[in-house]
């Protein structure tokens, strides 16, 4: 399954990216070594939206706390940059793709990633990911 992510990009020209202990929605707590992750600068710490894919190099679970009984999983990954996105996706591109049930990549996005606009690690679809893709080519 591929990945997606939206976090604080402090280097957007790093060509390896480390995220400590990050919120994960939609089956993103299953991200492993090898995965395919898109990355997202998160706008609400400055980026712009699609940044860049990569490959996940490691990926480790952040133990629950004690005495908590509702807890979102969180997991702490680095990626190895191998592309960098040629062409803008970012939430004013996504946000009029609001019927929530049209299976479209970019309602599938803008419902993950914006709906509920906290930083995350999500699962895609290959159909997402595909589409993704297209904004690496020329």
């Amino acid at each position: 399954m591929p990945y997606a992510i939206k976090a604080e990009i402090r280097d957007p020209r790093a060509k390896t990216l480390a995220f400590t202990a990050q919120k994960t929605m939609y089956g993103g707590k299953h991200i492993a070594v090898g995965d395919t992750i898109f990355i997202f600068a998160s706008e609400n710490e400055g980026g712009h939206g699609l940044l860049a894919r990569g490959v996940v190099t490691s990926s480790e679970a952040t133990p629950k706390k004690r005495g908590v009984a509702r807890q979102t999983p969180r997991v702490s990954i680095a990626v190895k940059r191998t592309a960098r996105a040629k062409h803008p996706l970012g939430r004013s591109e996504l946000k009029p793709f609001k019927t929530w049930n049209d299976g479209r990549p970019e309602t599938v996005l803008n419902f993950k990633f914006y709906r509920q606009a906290t930083n995350k690690i999500v699962g895609i679809s290959e159909k997402t990911a595909a589409f993704l893709d297209g904004f690496f080519g020329n």
